[in-house]
């Protein structure tokens, strides 16, 4: 009952400008940092920047808290959907709060979902600014460290089971712009389980892990390129997980660590 009562009390405000916005994402809070707009953030699901530590928790990832949510009476959700399960997001449209969406699959979507964002907000200039500068940086990131042929990265995310990232993941996409392929670019799913026998056969010309004691186990398979050259590393910067504006930052570290691939 008192969760209806807060629903009831929501949808009873008055029609105005979205200043009550809550980010169901980290990369979303970022976001709105960059914007300029964090005063109008009520809340947020899971980590936010320093600057926010004060800010209301709505949940963590997987484990929304829909009680404190709608008490919040915010008039504007920010979506990253993997933040939350298919139950869940059914039931945030459910409750006719304006939902903002955004799962970028390249930077330059990610530029686009800026100013989309910014114009959202109230903060139209500032979004149009940011994604200019955003494509900016890509058209120089791609001008130094494109390559006559991609160089072939297996990007591992763990190991038991064995995960990698799929093309439609926007990591992908920064692969590309840093002159290399995703050795799995051609599998549909964001993040797919795979088997060791299908990077043996592929052969990566270099291996990214996500935690440095990963490294150890591709030793045991000398006949793999990338463990010949010396070429299994630890992604450096985690930041490329996490899409805001930082991970341009993260893209120009990875750029140039692939820089040295033989």
């Amino acid at each position: 009952m008192r969760l209806l009562a807060l629903l009831l009390c929501v949808l009873a405000l008055p029609v105005q400008a979205q200043q009550r916005v809550i980010s169901l994402a980290p990369s979303l809070t970022e976001l709105m940092l960059e914007l300029g707009a964090a005063e109008q953030l009520v809340g947020a699901l899971g980590e936010r920047p320093a600057a926010l530590a004060a800010l209301p928790s709505v949940g963590e990832p997987g484990q929304l808290e829909f009680e404190t949510l709608l008490s919040l009476q915010p008039d504007l959700l920010l979506l990253w959907p993997d933040s939350i399960n298919a139950a869940q997001r059914q039931q945030l449209r459910d409750l006719h709060i304006p939902l903002y969406e955004a799962e970028p699959h390249s930077l330059e979507q990610l530029a686009s979902q800026v100013a989309e964002l910014g114009a959202r907000v109230g903060r139209a200039e500032r979004g149009r600014q940011l994604a200019v500068q955003v494509r900016a940086e890509l058209a120089r990131l791609r001008a130094r460290y494109q390559r006559p042929t991609p160089l072939r990265v297996f990007y591992q995310v763990w190991d038991k089971p064995l995960y990698t990232l799929g093309g439609e993941q926007i990591i992908s996409d920064a692969l590309r712009v840093c002159g290399a392929q995703n050795l799995f670019a051609d599998l549909p799913l964001a993040a797919p389980q795979i088997s060791l026998e299908a990077v043996l056969a592929r052969d990566p010309e270099v291996i990214l892990v996500s935690e440095v004691q990963l490294l150890p186990a591709w030793q045991a398979w000398p006949q793999l390129r990338a463990v010949q050259h010396g070429q299994v590393w630890v992604i450096p910067d985690r930041g490329l997980e996490r899409p805001s504006l930082q991970m341009l930052k993260a893209t120009a570290q990875l750029c140039e660590r692939l820089a040295g691939a033989r």
